[in-house]
């Protein structure tokens, strides 16, 4: 897909339906529970936000980024995902934070990018965090700068999103969860599952021809 394009479509984006819930199940692990938005509640969940951020790469062509989280005691240790991080109480709104928290993960500064739109959340159960999601462009490939929690940075093409040869099934084994053969993407090596990929499936039917 040519950025021009994606551009041309935002339009589009901001309008239409979101696949939601069921846009997001295609790609979530079979023992992953749909929790209902009284479940949620009762759990009070710690809020995150996270961006999805699309630009051109050299070539024109669209491309998004995703980060491969550093290695630490927790449970997304190396796990692939979008920058973003978890509410700071200076925090005017959820949208801020995925803006401050790009910032500080991968160097790209607010007044840069455009908000295309809200995405539906995402509940992860096993760190207790209800995700909100935003899509946002840039209208040129940006320098970016990680920070410690980023081990590395992996640009993925748009394209590669929509084309469903980009679809596997892998065993994965967590320290939360036991042997299990889940759905994901493949780009670039990377095995993107779980929250992330839930969220990409919905990206996917947002953008899709």
């Amino acid at each position: 897909m040519n950025f021009k394009e994606f551009k041309n479509r935002i339009e589009a984006y901001k309008t239409k339906t979101l696949g939601g819930l069921d846009a997001q199940f295609k790609l979530a692990p079979e023992l992953r529970l749909r929790y209902d938005a009284n479940k949620i509640k009762i759990k009070n969940p710690k809020r995150a936000a996270v961006l999805a951020l699309f630009y051109p790469n050299k070539k024109n062509e669209a491309t998004f980024l995703l980060t491969e989280r550093a290695t630490y005691k927790g449970a997304h240790s190396a796990q692939i995902s979008f920058p973003g991080g978890k509410v700071d109480v200076l925090d005017k709104n959820l949208q801020e934070t995925a803006l401050r928290e790009t910032f500080e993960e991968v160097g790209v500064t607010v007044s840069k990018l455009d908000i295309i739109r809200e995405l539906t959340e995402v509940y992860i159960p096993p760190s207790n965090f209800l995700v909100t999601p935003y899509l946002a462009y840039l209208d040129k490939r940006p320098t970016l700068i990680t920070n410690y929690e980023v081990e590395s940075t992996i640009e993925v093409l748009a394209e590669n999103l929509i084309n469903d040869s980009f679809l596997a099934t892998r065993r994965i084994k967590t320290s939360y969860m036991n042997i299990a053969d889940v759905p994901c993407f493949k780009f670039n090596n990377y095995i993107v599952w779980g929250a992330t990929a839930m969220m990409l499936s919905e990206i996917k039917e947002l953008i899709k021809y």
